[in-house]
């Protein structure tokens, strides 16, 4: 198996096309089991460096409605990976080892919808943070020899830090 390659390019604008179709057949595909599409993570902000990954967020009102949906999801390409390390989120990712998108499904209480969306709104307000943000994963890209958890945690600090800014700032608007 090939190691996945840790890649933080440019922004790129053609990420919102690319999440609004996803979006569109995420629909098709679940109806009414979806409360909410969105897309997050870093390639929802506009001017952010990322990972070519588009990531996306759904609320469900209950996650044994999604689980009857697993065929659905595999069949238009996505592995349904679980939990896979966080508690309550059902996780599922497309495009094999050098992945195209990530979907992260919580229910419509979880408190992991608020801090994704405060984290996402926060960087698209604060243009400074995003840049800093940028600089951040550029180097932790760099330096992580292509193995994730040593990617993940060179920006942990980073991300620790601006997600409780954020959440502060997101529930203070």
């Amino acid at each position: 198996m090939n190691q996945r390659k840790i890649e933080v390019v440019k922004y790129n604008p053609a990420w919102v096309a690319t999440f609004k179709s996803e979006q569109s057949l995420l629909k098709q595909v679940l109806g009414d089991v979806a409360i909410k599409i969105e897309h997050i993570g870093s390639t929802s902000v506009p001017g952010l460096a990322a990972k070519p990954v588009i990531d996306i967020l759904i609320e469900v009102s209950d996650f044994s409605e999604l689980g009857s949906e697993s065929h659905a999801m595999e069949s238009i390409g996505y592995l349904v990976m679980g939990e896979n390390g966080i508690a309550g989120r059902r996780y599922f990712q497309k495009g094999g080892n050098q992945r195209s998108h990530h979907v992260h499904a919580f229910e419509a209480w979880d408190a992991d919808l608020l801090r994704h969306r405060a984290y996402r709104d926060y960087l698209i307000a604060r243009p400074d943070v995003a840049t800093e943000y940028s600089e951040t994963k550029q180097i932790a890209a760099a330096a992580c020899g292509n193995d994730i958890n040593q990617y993940m945690s060179l920006k942990d600090s980073f991300i620790k830090k601006h997600e409780a800014l954020a959440i502060e700032w997101y529930m203070n608007q």
